[in-house]
């Protein structure tokens, strides 16, 4: 694996990339359905989505945050009815968080508003740079959950 941390090329393109990602990271956050849920609700919601129900201790590893964070979290969503909590099937001591209807119909239409504004954004780019895109989305994926 070559270094990318040194070499001016190499440390161009990490610095440009991080930046990038950055930015558009929080552009992105700020095209929200709901304004009343912050944005590590909406991650863990998001979580929900992607993996499925899970215990508050495998959220709170999953979205990097202590327990009592996501206990805090969790009670909210709860309040909010956007998540609801289940006897665990094999651990009665513990409970399995599961998003409601509510929160998976709030999260499609929060992905169809974001990929509206990023669509919008991506028609300024030319039919080059649109390929070029596209073929990184699968590496910027894969580099997300590493």
């Amino acid at each position: 694996m070559p270094d990318l941390l040194h070499g001016d090329e190499n440390e161009a393109a990490v610095n440009s990339l991080r930046s990038a990602v950055m930015r558009l990271g929080r552009r992105l956050k700020h095209q929200r359905v709901d304004e009343s849920l912050s944005p590590t609700e909406m991650s863990v919601l998001g979580t929900l989505a992607r993996c499925g129900s899970a215990t508050p201790g495998e959220l709170a590893r999953k979205e990097h945050v202590q327990p009592p964070s996501m206990t805090r979290i969790v009670a909210l969503l709860e309040a909010k009815g956007l998540v609801r909590l289940e006897p665990h099937p094999d651990d009665r001591r513990q409970k399995v968080v599961s998003q409601t209807e509510r929160a998976e119909a709030m999260l499609e239409e929060s992905r169809r508003k974001r990929n509206v504004w990023l669509a919008s954004l991506a028609e300024g780019l030319d039919d080059d740079e649109w390929a070029k895109l596209r073929a990184a989305a699968p590496v910027l994926e894969k580099l997300a959950h590493l």
